[in-house]
Parts: structure tokens; C-alpha cells; sequence
């Protein structure tokens, strides 16, 4: 495999450095083996958690902290995502191993968790031509790829100790409800109101829950990493920040409003960030519908959460989009995700209007 197709860290933002001589003192304290001075690099993407490489001559750590500056108290609970990593890895082993969490926020000046470097390849916006896959394997990493989510939904939450990680019973409502108030929140006076969207999500959405089930929450093809020598396989999922417990279809449809298919039109096209498209993976319909075969989870009534997923994503872009207009966030690219906010809203008005719900 050549080294270009392994996910790297690169230069560490300014103002974002760590205290080396602290990290190593503290993870030496928690029993970590550790020889000569490290090498830091930060990896770029994401406004969310901060994730750093630890290059010891002897051992890769990673370590994750929230951002720098006032955040919110509920918000990039670094603590609460690797205490969830911990508990699923006897029972989930695609989750990389947490060596140490630290609450003291002495040491760096926020909490942080160090765990292993999952050395692989990471699927972003389009498969390495590298790795040669044909239209067949490319379709059988798909089936992996939606298999470690399908394993994911058949877990007990009790048996992995998790059984009070979030309300449960009820977070369809919560999920409409606080992205319904989200949205208004930060609206714009430049995109639609989505008013007709946020009232069919309430009349329709099922009044009980399919299952209650552990949910990543952010399940896409760049949070999984594959194999250097077998690009077929799944060797790690990413990204639990917003994981809970939930309905399983609420986490496959608000996945599926990232899936962006060979077929579509050129708008939804220009805002893939997965190789969704790629000749041989599976459309959302084969994706729905293989699911439901995998789980025997009824999808008849699945219109509802397609256009919740829709709807949280154009929530997610609106939130950003504000911050944008209002000079709190500079890049250039956030200029674009009104008019998609508007698209999405389209989106959603034909999903409804050509539904039996």
C-alpha cells in the first residue's frame, strides 16, 4: 500500500499547540511505556473535536480534546466519548482501544483522551484508484461498510454497560422537536422556512420508537477506516462524540442524507464527500432495503426518516451557514450552503408530496 493512501496529520495549527512534556508525564503516570521525545501533528479536518498524532519513537498515540474557547457544556464531551469507546470495545471490536482519559484539566488545560492510531485508508470523497477496486469488490466493501453499522444496531446496550447513555424511549419526538427548534433558531432570511417540512415530520413521524438501540449518530464512509492490505475490510469506526441511544432507522436515515448516488442531479452531486457514486455501491434504495434484510427491521414507512435526515443535515448547514453570514466563520466554502439549504428543502417537498405516509 502505498504511504500516500494512509490517513497522515500534518502541521499543528497555531495557537492549538499541546504541552509534550506534560502529556508524556501524565500518560507515563498511567502506566504507558514510553521511550525519547515525541513528534506532534495535527490532523485538519473537522471544527469538532481537536485530534492530534503523538509519534513516540516507540508507540503512534492519538489523543482528542475539545476545541480552544468557550464551548458549551454539553458540547464536545471528550470524556463521555471515550468512556462509550471503552465500554463497546469487548463487545464492538471496530472501535480503537482508549489507553487513558483524563478529566484534569491542569494538564493541557482541557480533558483528553489518548487512544491507538488505526494505521488504514480512510474513504473520503473518492476511492483511491490505487486500490483497484472493481465495480464487485467496490460493492462488497459497501455490504462491509453497512455491516459494522447493522452490528453496531444489533448490540444490547445493556450487555455493553451502556443502558443509560441517553433517554431512549422517545427520541424520535426529542429529534424533531430540538432540530425543529434549532432550525428556526438559526434561520436566515435568505433560505426557506421549512415550516411545511417541520409540520409533516411532526404529524408523521411513528408515535414509538422501532427499537432502542446504540446509534452513532454519524455514521458516513469517512468515519471508518479499511485495512492497508485488504481494502475490503473494516478495521475501525471513528467519531462516537454524538453517539446515544436511539432509534436504529433515525441513525440509517440521517446516514443516507449523506449518500450521494451516481444518478442524481448535478446540485446533490457537488455536495458528496463519500464515494457513494462509485460504479458497484449500492443506491439508498438497495441500502434501505439490504438493511431490513440484515435486520429484519420493517422500512415501509421509511419516507419519514429519509426527510428527517434531509432535514437534520439542512439543519446542521443552516447552523453553519449563520455563523458564516454573521462574519463567526470565514471560509469561503460556508458561502454555498444556503443555496443547498434551499435545495434540501426541495428535496424534502418532493419526498413528501410523492409519499403514501
Amino acid at each position: 500500500m502505498e504511504k500516500s493512501l494512509i490517513d497522515d496529520a500534518g502541521q499543528v495549527r497555531a495557537g492549538e499547540e499541546v504541552d509534550l512534556p506534560r502529556v508524556t508525564a501524565w500518560l507515563q503516570s498511567q502506566g504507558l511505556t514510553l521511550e525519547g521525545e515525541p513528534e506532534l501533528k495535527q490532523y485538519p479536518g473537522g471544527a469538532s473535536n481537536l485530534t492530534y498524532l503523538l509519534r513516540y519513537p516507540n508507540k503512534d498515540l492519538i489523543l482528542r480534546r475539545p476545541p480552544f474557547g468557550h464551548i458549551a457544556k454539553s458540547a464536545h464531551d471528550v470524556v463521555r466519548e471515550a468512556t462509550i469507546m471503552r465500554k463497546l470495545k469487548p463487545v464492538y471490536p471496530t472501535v480503537p482501544e482508549v489507553y487513558a482519559i483524563c478529566e484534569d484539566t491542569e494538564v493541557i488545560g482541557a480533558p483528553f483522551y489518548v487512544m491507538e492510531r488505526l494505521v488504514g485508508v480512510i474513504p473520503r470523497q473518492n476511492l483511491p484508484p490505487e486500490l483497484g477496486l472493481t465495480p464487485e469488490r467496490t460493492r462488497q466493501l459497501c455490504l462491509n461498510v453497512l455491516d459494522t453499522l447493522i452490528n453496531l444496531h444489533k448490540l444490547d446496550p445493556a450487555a455493553a454497560g451502556l443502558a443509560d447513555l441517553g433517554k431512549g424511549e422517545g427520541y424520535v419526538a426529542r429529534q424533531v422537536e430540538g432540530w425543529s427548534k434549532r432550525f428556526r433558531a438559526a434561520r436566515t432570511d435568505d433560505v426557506g422556512d421549512f415550516e411545511a417540512v417541520m409540520a409533516w415530520l411532526a404529524e408523521k413521524q411513528p408515535k414509538h420508537e422501532v427499537a432502542i438501540r446504540l446509534i452513532h449518530n454519524d455514521f458516513r464512509f469517512d468515519n471508518v477506516v479499511l485495512d492497508e492490505n485488504d481494502p475490503l475490510k473494516v478495521i475501525g469506526v471513528l467519531d462516537w462524540e454524538m453517539a446515544t441511544l436511539g432509534d436504529p432507522l433515525m441513525d440509517l436515515g440521517s446516514a443516507l442524507a449523506y449518500w450521494v448516488q451516481a444518478d442524481d442531479d448535478m446540485f446533490m452531486k457537488g455536495s458528496r464527500r463519500q464515494p457513494t457514486n462509485a460504479p458497484g455501491m449500492l443506491t439508498r434504495d438497495e441500502v434501505v432495503r439490504y438493511y431490513s434484510e440484515q435486520t429484519g427491521i420493517s422500512v415501509d414507512n421509511f419516507d419519514f426518516y429519509t426527510v428527517f435526515g434531509l432535514f437534520r443535515l439542512a439543519g446542521i448547514a443552516q447552523q453553519i451557514y449563520q455563523r458564516f453570514k454573521a462574519g463567526n466563520a470565514r471560509n469561503p466554502t460556508f458561502a454555498t450552503f444556503g443555496p443547498f439549504v434551499c435545495y434540501l428543502e426541495q428535496r424534502c417537498q418532493q419526498i413528501i408530496a410523492a409519499s403514501s405516509l
